[in-house]
């Protein structure tokens, strides 16, 4: 019997560290793969926190959500307040850039539990003398724990209730259950198992308008390379169609060596200015200026007049080299050779890069790399630079880039990275979990109602909007579509008031894009004939037909709307015609609310009734409201959810609606018969 007994016995590392924790905290969201990456988030946006949160029996719970900057020692908490079916909810907001990390705390609420049974036992007309004792008991533990006045304001509450019944209802006032919850000692709290992370930037990694320009093909006149002077005299231009962000190709000495020429060719000839992603050259590297664009002092004074007028410069980090780069001859080790004894070019089949190698990341001495490229990052930093649009960033290492981004924004906390990784959903996702700031997406090739609603949805209904935040671009150097090569100015038009709306960062390439550069290479294929990767091109900003204008008006809606600098308040309205769409965006106080309806049919008048979900806009469904035609100034007279739309692609392909929910008077009437 003594052995059945010693095989029985519990040790006590067989024991929970403790055991009298009672509460429970499952399913905490926003968490990104079990903690593993931090959340997103921009200065003075909220966290809203949610997590089951129960014990056993049936005592009432109490939660706090705690949360406090990575330099911060102490934490800071705001309530938890229950939501349904053990649901509970708190939000606190990031004010710093940089790291905050958050938890719940959850304990079992003695106080609560005695205050709710002696309010039942109230209702029932109970003896409750031995329940007031026993309140009185945990009132006087809280007075210990107090500072001298609330101390005291505690012990006169215990006294009374002491007295006996006729002070019963002292125990149910908001004034000591505000007391005793500043002093609860929280017994046996539990909390989650997780500390998490908010990566917080600042505003314009939330919204952003971005403009791609070459700087070669900035000159006046033809026959000319362009330089950062003639860049700045395009400044203006840019800065009036309303973009804040101007992205530039990569600026360095382009090789020599297998050069490609117009329209991708194998052959370049003497005048052909190859490729600005072939980098490298004698002038130098990753960190030298090419010649032709000017100095860094020019560079310099660039990015300065670009600040003046609201722009900030963003440049391509594009980690690969001509075979003239500087690192082929001092670091060989950094290059993978093939059998023959020549360097691998790249290649992504059947495609060939013959004027790029690649760097080798399984080199033995990658952790130099590492540093070196790191170097390049910091060293454009401290030229002015804040922002960088990352080429192909997922043909290099995951952890690299965790590391690289880690690196920086420790150091440089305002910095934004752009992922131009257009490969696999989960590949894209993964590397905005590690750390990049926004990221290209598939928006170029949704081009179907079915397309846009599904995509849009996973992107902001989805935990994919806690880490992954859109840029949309209807068309790159490398992208043009067939949408756009076929469907005229009202193609254009309806891309970039969708791209522009529906997601609150967007992006053209320019000025390919206002004046409609609609010609392939071939049918079939998305590249541009004549593309400016290969040469230098002329561009007539003063065409007739520009863009610009509608451009302008279009940027200056975004920058008036708040509701269109968020994307997680996206609402999709049925229609009953499958080439319009219809939605909508507000913000969290309804203060502004515009709503959207797109002719996706670039070729055909399109009409239909749309059918408004009018609590997400909060319309009373028995008054009328008014809908301003933001793009056109028009005005109309809506009543209830059911309402028509019919949109002619050659006049206007879209209505950008701002509701007005006020009550109309007579005098309006009046005014729209």
């Amino acid at each position: 019997m003594a052995e059945v007994l010693r095989n029985r016995a519990i040790s006590a590392e067989q024991f929970p560290a403790e055991g009298r924790q009672r509460v429970v905290i499952e399913r905490l969201s926003p968490e990104i793969d079990c903690g593993r990456f931090a959340i997103k988030r921009t200065i003075g946006e909220p966290v809203v926190v949610e997590a089951d949160i129960f014990a056993d029996g049936h005592d009432a719970v109490s939660a706090v959500l705690r949360f406090r900057h990575l330099r911060q020692p102490d934490w800071d908490e705001a309530p938890m307040t229950l939501v349904e079916n053990d649901r509970w909810r708190g939000t606190f907001t990031v004010m710093e850039l940089g790291t905050y990390e958050y938890t719940v705390l959850a304990w079992v609420d003695q106080y609560q539990t005695w205050a709710r049974d002696l309010r039942k036992r109230l209702q029932a007309e109970q003896d409750v003398s031995v329940d007031l004792l026993i309140g009185a008991e945990l009132i006087e533990a809280a007075a210990a724990r107090a500072g001298e006045a609330d101390g005291e304001l505690l012990r006169s509450y215990a006294a009374r209730l002491r007295e006996g019944q006729e002070h019963a209802e002292l125990a149910l006032e908001p004034e000591l259950a505000e007391l005793m919850a500043r002093y609860d000692d929280r017994p046996f709290a539990s909390q989650y198992q997780q500390t998490l992370r908010v990566t917080v930037d600042r505003e314009r990694a939330r919204f952003s308008t971005w403009y791609e320009m070459f700087p070669r093909s900035c000159a006046p006149e033809p026959g000319r390379h362009g330089t950062f002077r003639d860049c700045e005299a395009r400044l203006p231009y840019i800065a009036g169609m309303g973009f804040d962000v101007l992205y530039l190709p990569p600026i360095h000495p382009i090789g020599r060596t297998n050069r490609k020429g117009r329209n991708n060719t194998l052959v370049a000839g003497p005048d052909d200015p190859g490729s600005p992603w072939a980098i490298g050259a004698g002038d130098g590297g990753h960190d030298a200026i090419n010649p032709a664009l000017g100095t860094l002092d020019d560079f310099r004074r660039f990015v300065e007049r670009a600040q003046q007028l609201g722009i900030e410069v963003a440049l391509d980090l594009a980690f690969q080299c001509s075979p003239d780069h500087p690192y082929v001859r001092q670091h060989p080790e950094w290059f993978r050779r093939r059998p023959d004894g020549t360097v691998q070019y790249a290649e992504n089949p059947p495609k060939k890069y013959q004027d790029i190698y690649p760097l080798d990341f399984e080199t033995e001495r990658w952790r130099e790399l590492w540093e070196e490229l790191k170097s390049v990052v910091q060293f454009w930093i401290d030229q002015g630079v804040r922002i960088f649009r990352v080429d192909n960033p997922h043909t290099k290492p995951f952890r690299f880039w965790e590391w690289l981004i880690g690196e920086i924004k420790a150091a440089h906390p305002e910095i934004i990275f752009l992922s131009e990784a257009f490969t696999r959903p989960k590949v894209m996702y993964h590397l905005a979990k590690l750390g990049f700031t926004q990221s290209y997406t598939y928006f170029a090739w949704r081009n179907t109602k079915w397309e846009l609603t599904q995509y849009l949805t996973e992107l902001t209904r989805t935990s994919v909007r806690e880490f992954f935040r859109p840029n949309f671009w209807p068309n790159t150097p490398d992208i043009l579509t067939e949408y756009l090569q076929h469907g005229g100015r009202p193609a254009f038009m309806a891309r970039l008031v969708l791209a522009a709306t529906l997601s609150a960062s967007y992006g053209i390439y320019g000025p390919a894009f206002e004046l409609c550069e609609h010609r392939p290479l071939r049918p079939g294929s998305e590249e541009y004939l004549n593309s400016e990767k290969y040469e230098i091109r002329v561009w007539d900003l003063d065409r007739p037909d520009s863009l610009k204008d509608f451009i302008a008006r279009v940027n200056r809606i975004r920058r008036e709307n708040p509701a269109l600098h968020d994307n997680a308040n996206l609402t999709f309205h049925p229609v009953d015609n499958e080439q319009i769409i219809c939605y909508s965006k507000s913000t969290a106080d309804r203060s502004n609310v515009i709503l959207v309806v797109v002719n996706l049919d670039p070729y055909h008048t399109q009409s239909g009734w749309v059918d408004l979900a009018l609590d997400a806009l909060e319309l009373d469904p028995h008054q009328s409201f008014q809908v301003h035609d933001l793009l056109t100034d028009a005005y109309y007279l809506w009543h209830g959810p059911r309402n028509y739309v019919e949109l002619n692609p050659h006049v206007a392909p879209a209505h950008v609606f701002k509701v007005r929910r006020k009550v109309l008077t007579e005098r309006d009437f009046d005014y729209f018969a």
